[in-house]
């Protein structure tokens, strides 16, 4: 049972906005365009192991995805955890392509695709890390003790998976797999944990108390990539050939470019908005950013999202909400 779902990450969302956001030659733009396929690729991966999760659906125990927990003054990422009544499973997921190779003497993932070798940090290392910060975690809130078990997931089947001794290394062998053979390995840890540690109630408890400890990630967006408000393109996309700003004409939106007109075309634009600056708005800032012609026009719209307000009227700031 999922009950935690996986969700487009708040962080792709917006290096989408920026991207959109950024005139076409800006330098900062490969950078930005090489991270969002970093964080692509890793969620495709996620993504791709939710197949072989499928199988666990009718069975005793409770999955959840993108969980983000606080370890005192940090916090620790999971990319999925299944509970059941004798264990707790941690995945980690890479969705990495060509030749894996891992070197436990220097604890490091080597990638290697033709010529070229690149260097990752040991993923192995990794959710070693996250079991012991999940164990910490349950002890701080007095929760059952339960065994942790850990697994590196390889997504892509066409992975090579090898290491630098001329045997394989316990450690890889015992905690990296491909995502195929997810099923059959949990079925070992079945037998491994035979004894039940939570009831059903217990179990309950504990995925609720995570799921409510779970602290999404929402990084600063333009702080990240040191860039200011006023490098980002304003004004409505066409929804039909991209082009900004559309123009606001007898309550429609008209492309000068493409002669394509929408009613609601200035939705999205808010939706970037928020992204990138944040769910504080006020008049005159939405007015700026769509380039609308009078304030009666950006008080309507306002007005139209049903929005929660602080302040006076003339120093009014209304709170826009992230929908799923």
């Amino acid at each position: 049972m999922i009950v935690k779902q996986r969700k487009v990450p708040i962080v792709i969302r917006k290096l989408e906005a920026l991207l959109r956001r950024l005139p076409p030659e800006h330098p900062k733009r490969p950078i930005i365009s090489d991270h969002l396929a970093r964080r692509m690729a890793g969620y495709k991966g996620e993504l791709a192991l939710d197949y072989h999760l499928k199988f666990l659906h009718k069975k005793n125990c409770h999955i959840l995805h993108d969980l983000r927990l606080k370890d005192g003054d940090y916090f620790f990422q999971i990319d999925t955890l299944i509970l059941s009544p004798s264990y707790i499973l941690i995945l980690e997921v890479k969705n990495i392509s060509g030749t894996l190779v891992f070197d436990p003497n220097f604890t490091q993932l080597i990638r290697v695709s033709g010529e070229k070798e690149e260097g990752f940090p040991d993923p192995i290392l990794q959710v070693e890390r996250q079991g012991t910060q999940l164990q910490e975690w349950l002890s701080n809130h007095k929760l059952p003790k339960v065994p942790i078990e850990r697994l590196v997931i390889i997504s892509n089947p066409n992975t090579v998976i090898k290491n630098t001794l001329l045997k394989l290394d316990p450690a890889t062998a015992k905690h990296v797999i491909h995502s195929a053979n997810l099923p059959s390995k949990i079925k070992r840890y079945e037998k491994k944990h035979a004894i039940e540690q939570l009831n059903p109630q217990q179990l309950k408890k504990l995925s609720r108390k995570l799921v409510n400890s779970h602290i999404p990630d929402d990084p600063q967006i333009l702080q990240k990539f040191q860039l200011s408000s006023k490098e980002i393109l304003t004004g409505v996309v066409c929804p039909e050939c991209f082009m900004l700003p559309m123009h606001r004409m007898n309550a429609k939106w008209v492309c000068t470019k493409c002669g394509s007109f929408s009613k609601d075309a200035h939705v999205a634009a808010i939706m970037d908005y928020k992204l990138l600056f944040g769910l504080l708005i006020t008049n005159c800032q939405l007015r700026s950013f769509l380039h609308l012609p009078s304030i009666s026009v950006s008080t309507r719209i306002l007005q139209s999202m049903n929005l929660a307000s602080t302040g006076t009227y003339r120093n009014r700031t209304y709170v826009m909400k992230i929908e799923d």
